[in-house]
């Protein structure tokens, strides 16, 4: 297909389209004539994806480069180069926004995931360090994060990532990676819709007082 027949079925403006070309978000086409270039399946699977990370999950264009970079990575295999890729993605606790971390909340995430029954990860795994920030934050509050507090979140993460994995298996190759990364960042948004909707029904259930009462 041709760019504008590319700008049409994504619904992306042709002028996205141009500047994530320049970016090296989406691979070139194969060229036809000095001026045009076609575009096949994999280049509307890979616009996809671009958006997904930088309209939906506000990632910024330069990281956007190194997650599909991590995707693109022959050289390792596939558990490798999704794990490279999602450890790219921006930390769930933005660094300027994080309280200090305390060597307290550094012995309870490790406390956390022996309970679990998951190996110890990189100390700069971002996802680890976010974890480490939100105990942290939680404890300078004076709010419960005990091993106990925690665990139940543990384990339904665990329940997650078994249906993400599920759901991912549908996919091959780096169609999977592709995948992988865009449940991420659209998923998360769900998850914790989800959570929020389930907290005001459970509230509603216990609190709210009858009709004239």
């Amino acid at each position: 297909m041709r760019l504008a027949e590319l700008s049409e079925r994504s619904g992306v403006p042709l002028a996205t389209i141009k500047y994530y070309l320049r970016e090296g978000l989406l691979p070139p086409g194969e060229r036809i004539s000095a001026t045009q270039a076609r575009y096949g399946e994999e280049h509307l699977r890979r616009l996809g994806l671009a958006r997904a990370l930088i309209q939906v999950g506000r990632v910024p264009v330069a990281t956007a480069r190194e997650v599909l970079r991590a995707v693109d990575d022959e050289s390792l295999d596939l558990s490798r180069r999704l794990g490279t890729a999602v450890s790219s993605l921006p930390p769930v606790v933005r660094e300027e926004k994080a309280e200090p971390v305390s060597t307290s909340a550094q012995q309870r995430a490790r406390e956390l995931l022996t309970a679990l029954g998951w190996e110890d990860p990189h100390p700069n795994d971002p996802s680890h360090l976010s974890l480490v920030s939100a105990i942290t934050a939680l404890e300078s509050l004076g709010y419960p994060c005990e091993v106990a507090h925690l665990l139940p979140y543990g384990r339904l993460a665990s329940e997650l990532a078994t249906s993400d994995m599920d759901l991912m298996a549908e996919f091959e190759g780096t169609t999977r990676l592709e995948a992988a990364v865009a449940l991420t960042v659209l998923y998360e948004p769900v998850l914790l819709s989800l959570r929020r909707l389930a907290h005001a029904r459970e509230a509603d259930s216990r609190y709210r007082e009858p009709e004239g009462g």
